[in-house]
């Protein structure tokens, strides 16, 4: 393939990017953006392995890899859950920081990149060279540990070491004095040096910055790596000289980025104070009654689902807040199954979905269309907020910060001025949780001692199914 060829296949391919992330917008248009990305990508890497920089000796080597990476791709595809999606987006965040590090030292110690080279093409060489490996590195690691928190194996509680800020800044600083180390290094040995300590420092980095981020924020984590690993794909690029690359990894670094945005903004918090960590116990604790107008009062009520199930039967409008445990439970399918009842019934049901419902940004919406629940009665939170009122009964599955009225009712709350979905302002709520537990945030819900609201305790799926066949009888 001519060079002039393969550009224009790049300029294809970076269209069809784009036009896949406006259709992975909307969850009507998703699988419209999804097939524009799996084509834009098959033409990228047609034009790669086919164009004027791959010699033929070569492309066995790149199919031969290609097939590998592609089985496990294919592999984890089919047998990884939906649940699970979360830490899988996670590792392959990982895998995007691994590449641009391996990429940066190959290009580093390769002399064929040097020899063309005259002083100042090197000096930026080797500056491309320096903050692709660091960036790559802290998405590795930090990518790791956030896969670890989100499938379980590592717990949410964040770790806060004494001192972690002057850490971090010495961290900086050493960083700096490397970099200037290994750019006026006389010889590829000597500059292996400085390489090779900015790269353990910044995997050491990305360890610590996570492991100081609490569960509450984690939707922000995946987001912020996502972004992270878009900024060190386009580093790839400029090391290796790919503008399709460095466009690419700018959508996908631009992308995250205004998305980490939004989801500070869905929890009233900053950047800066999601990085410094500390927010999200990571462990439920058992909710507190004191004395003091802003904390819980009032009696908890508990019902069965077969009192549950005639609520809904005499409902004529509900709306269903899913959170993490119905992830966990698996219940979605059931979910459905009660919504299509109601639905045939007359009752106008819809779901509100909050920005950081889940470990991950869309994971609700990525549930409740694999359970075939139609897109129009998805909503967000701001387009439900006015309805609850109205609403006969708001049932919670498995959330509870984004539920909590402690957000608007209690200005010296951790949440106070989080957006949440106002579900006590229907004329009856249901809280469906295991047990009286706080949430990731570790905070009170004055929501369980409401007047009008019940708890439906136990596993999510189980008591479902009962509410099903009771609404069934």
């Amino acid at each position: 393939m001519s060079a002039s060829l393969a550009t224009v296949a790049y300029i294809g391919a970076i269209i069809l990017f784009i036009l896949s992330l406006g259709g992975l917008s909307s969850p009507e248009s998703s699988r419209r953006g999804n097939l524009y990305g799996m084509i834009g990508m098959t033409i990228a890497v047609l034009a790669t392995v086919f164009g004027p920089r791959v010699t033929m000796a070569g492309i066995p080597w790149i199919i031969g890899a290609m097939v590998v990476g592609g089985s496990i791709g294919l592999y984890a595809a089919r047998k990884v859950k939906m649940t699970q999606m979360p830490e899988l987006v996670a590792l392959m965040h990982s895998l995007v920081g691994l590449s641009a590090c391996l990429v940066g030292f190959a290009n580093y110690i390769d002399p064929m990149v040097a020899l063309n080279l005259s002083s100042a093409e090197k000096s930026i060489e080797e500056v491309e060279v320096y903050l692709g490996i660091l960036i790559g590195a802290v998405t590795f690691s930090g990518s790791l540990i956030a896969f670890g928190k989100l499938s379980g194996k590592i717990g949410g509680k964040p770790l806060l070491l004494p001192g972690r800020h002057l850490l971090n800044l010495l961290g900086l600083l050493a960083v700096f004095a490397f970099g200037w180390q290994f750019l006026h290094a006389a010889s590829i040995s000597a500059g292996m040096i400085g390489l090779t300590a900015m790269t353990v420092i910044a995997l050491l980095f990305g360890i610590h910055m996570v492991m100081a981020i609490g569960g509450a924020d984690m939707p922000v984590v995946v987001s912020m790596l996502n972004s992270y690993s878009g900024w060190a794909a386009a580093a790839t690029g400029f090391m290796l000289n790919n503008d399709l690359l460095i466009v690419t990894g700018a959508l996908v670094g631009s992308s995250g980025a205004i998305l980490s945005y939004i989801m500070c903004r869905a929890m009233n918090r900053n950047f800066i104070s999601v990085i410094a960590g500390g927010f999200g116990s990571g462990v439920g604790k058992p909710a507190k009654k004191a004395d003091g107008d802003a904390q819980p009062a009032g009696e908890v009520v508990a019902i069965n689902a077969v009192e549950t199930a005639e609520l809904l039967r005499e409902a004529k409008s509900v709306i269903i807040v899913p959170g993490y445990g119905m992830a966990v439970a698996q219940a979605q399918h059931t979910v459905y199954e009660i919504t299509k009842l109601l639905r045939e019934k007359g009752v106008n049901v819809r779901f509100g979905i909050h920005p950081v419902a889940g470990r991950m940004p869309g994971h609700m919406n990525v549930l409740l269309a694999e359970a075939r629940v139609p897109y129009d009665i998805v909503m967000e939170m701001d387009e439900l907020n006015a309805d609850f009122p109205d609403t006969d009964v708001s049932i919670v599955i498995g959330a509870n910060d984004i539920v909590n009225p402690a957000a608007q009712e209690d200005p010296t709350s951790p949440i106070a001025g989080m957006p949440v979905l106002e579900v006590w302002r229907a004329k009856t709520s249901i809280m469906m949780k295991r047990s009286m537990a706080t949430g990731y945030a570790g905070v009170d819900n004055p929501l369980f001692y409401k007047e009008n609201n019940r708890m439906l305790f136990g596993d999510a799926k189980k008591m479902l199914d009962e509410v099903l066949v009771a609404l069934k009888s």
